[in-house]
This record gives C-alpha cells, structure tokens and sequence, in this order.
C-alpha cells in the first residue's frame, strides 16, 4: 500500500480532532455547581412550608418582579445550555443535543425551585422556571451559530498552545475558576481557601499594620508564584510562556479592578493596590520568572508548596479594618447571591487545585 504524500499528510495533521476538545462537559459541570449554589444560598434556615413544593406552578403571576431580575433569570442559564449542547453533540441527530439541553435546564431550574420552597429567604417561582427554561433554550439554539466554530478554535489552540495532557481542559476550566474568584472585593488579592467565614473562625492575630503588610504581602507572593506555576504546567512552550503569563495576570487585575468599581464603586476601583499588594505583585513576579527556568518536576512542587503556604496566610491574617470600612458602604443588592457564590470558590479553591496539579504533573 503506498504511502501519504507529505501533502496529504500535512492536510491530515492540520485538521482537528475527531474529539478535538472536552472543555464543555467540565465547563457545563462547573457551571451547573456554580447555578445550584446561587440558587440555594445562603443554605440556612429550612422549614417545611406545608405546601406542595411544586404549588408555585399554578400561582399564577408573581406580585413582585423587575426587569432585572428576568434578565438575570435569562442570562444565568444561557451559558448552560450552551455547554450541555456541546457536550452532548455527539448524540444522534440534528436537534437532539439542543432539547436534551432544554430538557435538562428545565428540569435542573424546575428541582432548585422546588427547594427554594423550603428556603425562607428564597421565593419559588414559575416566572423564574420559564426564565430559566429559556435561557437554556437560547444557549442552545446559539451553539448551531457559533458553537461548533468556537470549540473548533478551542481545540486549534489547545493543539498549538497547550501541553499534551489528557488533563489541560480540567486545568484551563480551573484557571477560570480563579479568575472568577478576582470578581469578589472582599478577598484578598489573589487570596484563595479562606475558611474563616464558612467555619466561624476568629483570626488568631490581631490587626498591626507592619505585621498585616508582611502577611498581605506574603498572601501575594505565594499566589502568584502558585497560579503562575499551575498556569505554566498547561503551556507547551516555555519560549512563549513569559508572555502568556503577562497577559493573563493583566487579565486578573483588570478583572478585579472593574469588580470592584461596578460591586462598590469607580473610588474603590483600585483599592486592591495597597502597599503589601503592590510588593507582592514585584517579588512574586520575579520569583516567579526564576522559577519558570526549573526543571517541571520541580515547579510542580514548588506549586504545591505555594497553594498550602498561600493558604495557611490567608487563614491566619487578620482583616484590614480599612478595607472593612470601605465595604460597610456596599449594598449588595441584586449581587447577594453572586457575591456569595464567588466567597465559596475563593474559599474552596486551593483544596481542588491541589489534586488536580497532581494529575497535571502526572505525565512528569
């Protein structure tokens, strides 16, 4: 049999994958995590209303709505049913991927209506279903326009960018993950895996400034050495890897500066660049450009080392009553739950990147 011309061998290569990418099935669980937990918190005070938990289907109208509230309904579930269609595409037929999709927002909006009937400080509602249920169906219907073109060039720049590891998916929707915790004021700047407020803990330090800029200072360091390594783990070439990571710690300061100036306001736009940050950001940045010349096998430790000491710091520092004063201004409002949700991934984040570094390093 003869062989390929380098022609056809070329066109071969360039084409993508039969499976190019499983980025939306890890995007649609996260997502649906993300959706259970704002629609439940802040997950206290159950009681049993004595009432059908589907009664709110035959309400009829609800008394008390606004235009954004439906906005909101419809917005939040149009990312889900645009990664359940992808990650179902592989279903027969043309149209069966997209009512699967609308079929499981349904019923996923429809099961966390239901308990929001035993939640006080929640009010089930069939506007919100129907909201829902046409976010998903929106989602969907965009994936015939855009989706398969987008996960297409997803999966272009995962052959061209990233590290052959059958885990680099579950580390980018993890680095999405983090940056989604820049969203919330509240944290420190790249601090991640306070326990403090899930647990009821009372810091065992008391507030000094000297003794709060080392600490902040250190929280700072230790994060950014740790996202830039865990970062680094999913690029292919190091020759590329300096700017990469310029770009997107750019991206996580943007994040947390436009958060912080829609959240509480254009003053406090920047209130995150305090002295201890600022040094942080320098001498984490030029460890970090040392660091990345280490064999991988090391840099996985070292990341490993950066996640717990991070961490440890975060736990034990004590809040800047500055920045405390800033917040106690901020009405939360319509962000209550939002805020809420983005507290838990900060909090919760280290203790799941830690196991998935050690499926990155894996292949080390």
């Amino acid at each position: 049999m003869p062989s390929a011309t380098p022609t056809a061998q070329s066109a071969t290569a360039s084409r993508p994958l039969a499976e190019p990418t499983v980025l939306p099935r890890y995007l649609a669980l996260a997502y649906i995590a993300l959706i259970v937990y704002a629609s439940l918190h802040p997950f206290s005070g159950w009681r049993d209303p004595g009432l059908s938990p589907i009664f709110f289907l035959t309400a009829g109208w609800p008394r008390y709505w606004t235009a954004f509230d439906l906005a909101t309904n419809v917005l939040a579930y149009l990312p889900l049913g645009f990664f359940l269609t992808l990650t179902l595409r592989r279903q027969p037929g043309r149209w069966t991927p997209a009512c699967a999709a609308l079929l499981l927002g349904a019923l996923l909006s429809l099961g966390l209506e239901c308990a929001q009937s035993w939640l006080p400080s929640r009010v089930a509602s069939n506007l919100d279903l129907a909201c829902n249920t046409m976010g998903t169906g929106l989602g969907a219907l965009l994936t015939f326009w855009h989706g398969e073109r987008f996960f297409a060039g997803v999966a272009r720049l995962h052959q061209r960018l990233l590290a052959p590891s059958r885990h680099a998916e579950l580390g980018l929707t993890l680095i999405g993950l983090w940056l989604l915790t820049q969203l919330s004021p509240e944290t420190f700047l790249f601090g991640a895996g306070d326990l403090r407020h899930l647990l009821d803990i009372t810091p065992p330090l008391p507030y000094a400034a000297p003794s709060f800029f080392a600490l902040e200072t250190g929280i700072v360091v230790c994060n950014t050495l740790a996202i830039g390594l865990i970062t680094r783990a999913l690029l292919a070439d190091r020759r590329s890897s300096y700017l990469a990571l310029t770009f997107f710690f750019a991206l996580a300061l943007l994040i947390r500066t436009l958060a912080a100036a829609v959240l509480v306001g254009p003053l406090n736009a920047l209130a995150w660049l305090t002295p201890g940050a600022a040094l942080g950001l320098m001498g984490g940045g030029a460890l970090l450009t040392i660091m990345l010349l280490l064999p991988a096998p090391l840099r996985f430790a070292l990341a490993g080392l950066a996640l717990m000491a991070g961490t440890v710091l975060v736990n034990v520092t004590p809040p800047n009553p500055y920045s405390a004063a800033a917040l106690a201004t901020w009405r939360q409002g319509h962000f209550l739950n939002f805020n809420g949700l983005t507290r838990l991934v900060a909090s919760l984040w280290p203790f799941v990147a830690l196991p998935c570094l050690t499926l990155l390093g894996r292949r080390h």
